[in-house]
């Protein structure tokens, strides 16, 4: 039970210092933010997927897949907003 106040001690930590990082960025330090966001989610999705490698409990398995879906749901959006970010930066003179 200690385990779980611990993780969850780690992730409230972690949240609050990310939240105080993010606002302190520069608007054009985003793209690369995010980028750097993308790497992290899909760490967490390859370490979920590892978790169902071995002997998992229905909690650790609801976690796990909560940890998948929630990290993918953020890895796709933020290539899809980097992408069309990027866009914004294309050459316009080629038939435009």
């Amino acid at each position: 039970m200690l385990d779980i106040f611990f993780m969850l001690g780690v992730f409230v930590f972690s949240f609050a210092i990310g939240h105080v990082l993010i606002w302190k960025v520069p608007q054009l330090l985003h793209t690369p933010l995010m980028s750097m966001t993308n790497a992290i989610s899909a760490v967490t999705v390859v370490g979920a997927l590892l978790l169902f490698a071995s002997e998992t409990t229905l909690a650790d398995a609801v976690l796990g897949a909560a940890a998948i879906a929630l990290a993918a749901f953020n890895l796709v959006g933020g290539f899809l907003i980097t992408d069309r970010m990027l866009r914004l930066f294309k050459d316009r003179s080629n038939g435009l």
